[in-house]
């Protein structure tokens, strides 16, 4: 922190804002941005959010009794300005490092973390749940749940707002209106705030008739009067009335960058005998210019120039963008291909299908379950539809993959972005949906080893005549280095390297990191074999069993192991007389937020950890 963050330096906790004027807290808001736009610029991060929500945390910290009071972060990303006042100011610098301050609420961080978050839409309802908890109890905390509207899109919240008691008191929602999720937001309820938002005029004008009709002596009854029809055709005017019949009383819109206004409006729902929802209109990137320009691109970025905003060059073809580049290449040729994503179409690299093939690109928002079965119905009509979802998005969506999908071998595709471990952390992580879907009937699931490979899978994956995944990693898609490019036959695995001491089987981008391993090994005087997996699913059996009968097998994913290759392949060796398996990749603990390359370090999964462990195996395998 610098010199000139005068205020920030003060504040150790949200008891210290509660005394400070409207002119210190805006102060204070300006010093806020400052710091994160300066730590972030450095340690990379969700910016435009946070940038968007500091004014209103103020607010929400001094208006609320926290941590006696609490405030739940939908999503979790906006909540800079949270950890910045509650006790993390000195930490911040360590923003989503190994070890550091996480980018996402943690329970196990603050007291003011009351709930995690990573994923959209659970807010609601864990409010709803706390506020119960709390009333059991008899205990009388208020509770708060902040959801921004690309979170509100998603069924979950609408499901919370559905079961949410007319009479809980003490309950309030802050929907967080600022136009967007990660992309654009769309749908019914994306047009039906936007509604609310010009419905403004409605609120101004019935304060306007109250002042009028108080001028008069019997202005009082003519109030009561015009008030009963004000109501009866409310629902014409104000589509809040939306929210008021789900139980809710509803305040809004309010300005979220006016302190006081905010202030006043949450302490009006403090007092409500219903639960409230306050609806905020708030600007992605406030006060940094970039990032207001471009709040889509400022969203989650890594290092950048805060004088400029830009991002040092990328000098490599990520796996995302080649996803882009070769479904695009597809859809040229393919007139049925379709694409679909859930809110995130910069982030899976289909921007680029978004431009070329407008009529053929569907943008669900947060709504994964929804693009899973509708990519079913279209494909039952006969597209083919390909989904681009995030590892760690897909588990809201496995029933329907499930049910709707591979029960009735429908040719849906879908490509699974971020699989493998990312920066973020645990509730970002892609190393867990791999295990519920390896037992799904009738799926294909692939993994490229770099972006040849992952154009060839899926040009095959649109052969195919049922349901296929293919899972690919965040991070360079280059060439990988002894990677030859042969045709793809269902269900066989690659044979890049022919020894005798040790076999390494490897799935996905860590078939680079087999052939590392070799060369070392190699040039150690060992023989070893590496296979480029290919096929989770189906098995290459054959082969594995043919490795196994005559040396060790090493495995390598960015998976849980107990969930990938390395269970399919203790399953498939469970009957067969083999000379030893040991598995690399991630186990059952919770990993924590951190740069990757600690995290692999951390585990022992390295190339130097890996040679060692191999020139061990082989050298007991020759006594």
């Amino acid at each position: 922190m610098t010199e000139s963050n005068t205020i920030l330096n003060r504040i150790n906790s949200p008891e210290d804002i509660r005394g400070l004027s409207t002119a210190e807290l805006e102060a204070l808001a300006a010093e806020i941005r400052q710091c994160i736009i300066s730590v972030v610029s450095r340690n990379g991060g969700h910016l435009a959010a946070n940038l968007g929500t500091v004014e209103l945390t103020l607010a929400l910290h001094s208006v609320f009794n926290t941590p006696k009071d609490k405030i739940i972060w939908d999503v979790g990303h906006q909540t800079y300005t949270h950890k910045l006042i509650s006790g993390r100011r000195d930490k911040f610098e360590t923003l989503r490092q190994f070890g550091g301050c996480s980018g996402f609420p943690a329970v196990c961080e603050s007291e003011y973390d009351c709930f995690i978050a990573g994923h959209a839409g659970t807010a609601i309802s864990a409010a709803i749940g706390m506020k119960a908890a709390a009333e059991h109890q008899g205990s009388h905390e208020q509770v708060v749940a902040v959801v921004g509207d690309g979170s509100f899109n998603c069924g979950i919240s609408l499901e919370g707002m559905n079961n949410a008691k007319s009479g809980c008191r003490g309950l309030v929602v802050v929907l967080n209106d600022n136009k967007m999720s990660i992309s654009p937001n769309v749908g019914a309820m994306a047009r039906h705030l936007n509604h609310l938002i010009s419905a403004a005029g409605y609120i101004r004008f019935r304060a306007s008739i109250k002042d009028l009709f108080l001028r008069f002596r019997s202005g009082k009854g003519l109030y009561r009067f015009s008030s009963r029809l004000l109501r009866s055709f409310k629902t014409l005017i104000l589509p809040g009335s939306v929210f008021e019949a789900m139980g809710f009383r509803y305040m809004g819109p309010i300005n979220g960058h006016d302190i006081d206004a905010l202030k006043r409006t949450l302490k009006a729902a403090q007092n409500s005998v219903k639960p409230v929802l306050v609806h905020v209109l708030t600007g992605k990137g406030r006060g940094y210019q970039p990032a207001e320009n471009a709040p889509e691109k400022f969203h989650g970025l890594s290092s950048f120039n805060p004088d400029t905003g830009e991002a040092p060059e990328q000098n490599h073809t990520t796996f995302s963008q080649a996803f882009g580049n070769a479904l695009c290449e597809l859809a040229e040729r393919r007139d049925h291909v379709v694409a679909i994503t859930a809110a995130m179409s910069a982030g899976t690299g289909l921007a680029c299908f978004s431009k070329k093939f407008p009529r053929r690109f569907y943008d669900v928002g947060i709504a994964e379950e929804h693009a899973v079965v509708f990519a079913a119905g279209l494909a039952s009509g006969g597209m083919r539809p390909v989904v681009a979802i995030y590892a760690t998005f897909m588990q809201r969506a496995l029933d329907c993959l499930f049910h709707d999908v591979c029960l009735q071998n429908i040719p849906v595709i879908l490509g699974i972005d971020r699989a493998g471990i990312v920066e973020d952390g645990p509730t970002h992580h892609g190393i867990h949906d791999l295990g519920f879907m390896r037992t799904m009937p009738n799926l294909t699931i692939m993994a490229p080893a770099d972006k040849h490979e992952l154009s060839s899978m899926l040009e095959f994956a649109y052969e195919l005549a049922s349901p296929v995944v293919i899972r690919y990693p965040r991070g360079s898609a280059e060439p990988v280095p002894g990677l030859q490019n042969s045709p793809l036959e269902h269900g066989k695995a690659q044979v890049l390297r022919d020894g005798v001491d040790l076999a390494l089987w490897a799935w996905g981008r860590e078939t680079k990191t087999a052939l590392e391993v070799a060369e070392k090994l190699n040039a150690l005087g060992m023989s070893v074999t590496v296979v480029n997996t290919r096929f989770l699913k189906p098995f290459d059996v054959e082969l594995l069993r043919k490795h196994a009968a005559t040396m060790p097998i090493f495995t390598l994913e960015d998976n849980q192991t107990g969930g990938g290759l390395g269970v399919t392949v203790d399953e498939e060796l469970i009957n067969f007389q083999h000379c030893g398996v040991k598995h690399f990749g991630w186990g059952i603990q919770v990993l924590q937020h951190g740069a990757v390359g600690l995290l692999r370090q951390e585990n022992g999964f390295t190339v130097d950890y890996i040679s060692e462990a191999a020139i061990e195996i082989i050298k007991n395998s020759k006594k």
